[in-house]
């Protein structure tokens, strides 16, 4: 790994997560990758829930991922957050899965989200804005 991660969590594959390869079917992935961004919210005190409950949701808009090696059963892996930005409406997350212990990249991806509130598109989250301001210094 390259790079130094803003966050980074362990996962471990589960059979029923492979298809009839045995390999990780390719929608999984945005699962590893969509917990690794609650758990990185949540580690830095905003709740994906608490903000669903005030009317304020994060909703992807766009996914681009590159398999590079794929990951089998029972694989322990590296879901890492590498960065996370603003581009005019739309947080982007970058992120990298690695096998574990050989730190093998196996995926990479850019999630964009966009923001709505009650609703209705909105143009930032307050939390977020702050949060993403803390990770600059």
């Amino acid at each position: 790994m390259k790079e130094t991660p803003i966050y980074q969590l362990e996962i471990k594959v589960r059979d029923y997560e492979c298809d009839l390869q045995g390999i990780v079917n390719n929608a999984n992935y945005q699962h590893y990758y969509e917990h690794t961004r609650h758990e990185f919210l949540l580690e830095n005190n905003i709740s994906f829930d608490a903000l669903h409950r005030e009317g304020i949701d994060f909703v992807v808009a766009r996914v681009e991922m590159s398999f590079k090696t794929p990951l089998k059963s029972r694989d322990r892996f590296l879901s890492v957050l590498t960065d996370v930005r603003r581009e005019g409406i739309r947080y982007r997350f970058s992120q990298k899965i690695y096998r574990l212990p050989d730190m093998k990249l196996c995926n990479m991806a850019n999630t964009d989200c966009v923001v709505v509130i009650n609703g209705v598109l909105s143009s930032s989250c307050e939390a977020v804005d702050r949060l993403m301001a803390s990770l600059q210094k």
